[in-house]
């Protein structure tokens, strides 16, 4: 529990100590966008666009992008200190898929790698979140008994009573209770961050990947040409997103609100994805995918190991 409450408080403490992504706005302090792909511009971009119609919306608005260096010449040194939240997370993460998108010629691949390498590092947590969804299936029966005996008492001294029984399943399970939310920790600073590098990033957001251009939203994107490449890109946002939840055990409840909750978060992530960067929702679907992989996996080893035990 010591352990947990310390990570919450560094989160906490990098959440409070970061730097603020700057919208560029114009004199009637509007946000600026980029017409052709329906992108809200970042003013604070870490290195120099190479799009000559952003070029012209930044110097047309003021910030002199001279000054940055060149994307091909970024560091995670580069430009002033901006609080731990930038040099340790955006920054960071910037280079990497700066160096990587070099390499491999396309910064849309580079986002797929990347992510795919953030959950190999943070697999042993994930892992760990996935079995003890696994467990909590077993432990679910019992737990939906204990809330339907006390359902319709609410004085204090039967929710403590509640409370308790609860408490000892899960002991009985060795279930932990925040054990939970450990993986939504790791993942909204890296979905924030990656957001974050995908707006501040021009070669990142003005490349392209399948048609798809990574800082276009979806909301724009299926008004232009290839607008099949963000209704695909959409689909497979709401497909992976409603499985890795429901492969996770989000939503498996006797409770009818419970059991809602997959499809209710699906339909809160379609939202918002068709008005975030391409490049993001490419990260998402990536994410989503290691996730079911990594479920598939440990249901499969935990049925093995229950029938050896038989």
């Amino acid at each position: 529990m010591k352990q947990k409450k310390i990570i919450v408080l560094l989160l906490l403490l990098l959440l409070v100590t970061t730097g603020c992504t700057k919208t560029l706005t114009d004199n009637n302090k509007k946000a600026v966008k980029n017409e052709t792909t329906g992108q809200t511009l970042t003013e604070n971009i870490l290195c120099q666009p190479t799009n000559k119609e952003t070029i012209k919306i930044y110097e047309k608005y003021g910030v002199d992008i001279k000054s940055l260096p060149k994307c091909s010449e970024f560091k995670i040194t580069s430009g002033k200190y901006e609080g731990l939240w930038n040099s340790i997370f955006v920054k960071p993460l910037s280079y990497f898929l700066l160096v990587l998108g070099k390499l491999v010629k396309n910064y849309g691949i580079s986002v797929i790698i990347i992510s795919l390498i953030i959950r190999f590092i943070a697999y042993p947590v994930t892992k760990k979140t996935a079995m003890q969804s696994e467990v909590m299936k077993k432990a679910q029966p019992e737990l939906n008994r204990i809330q339907k005996k006390y359902a319709n008492k609410k004085d204090q001294e039967s929710m403590l009573k509640q409370n308790q029984e609860m408490m000892a399943v899960y002991k009985k399970y060795n279930i932990s209770p925040m054990s939970g939310c450990l993986f939504a920790m790791i993942q909204l600073p890296i979905f924030i961050a990656f957001f974050e590098a995908v707006q501040r990033t021009p070669v990142i957001f003005e490349d392209k990947f399948l048609g798809l251009q990574l800082g276009t939203t979806p909301a724009v994107g299926v008004t232009n040409t290839t607008f099949y490449s963000y209704i695909i890109l959409m689909i497979l946002i709401a497909l992976t997103t409603y499985l890795s939840f429901k492969m996770s055990g989000v939503g498996n409840n006797e409770d009818p609100t419970m059991k809602m909750m997959p499809t209710m978060m699906t339909i809160m992530i379609i939202v918002t994805a068709m008005f975030m960067p391409t490049g993001l929702g490419i990260y998402w679907i990536t994410s989503n995918m290691f996730t079911m992989v990594q479920n598939y996996f440990v249901k499969r080893s935990k049925s093995v190991n229950g029938k050896a035990k038989v």
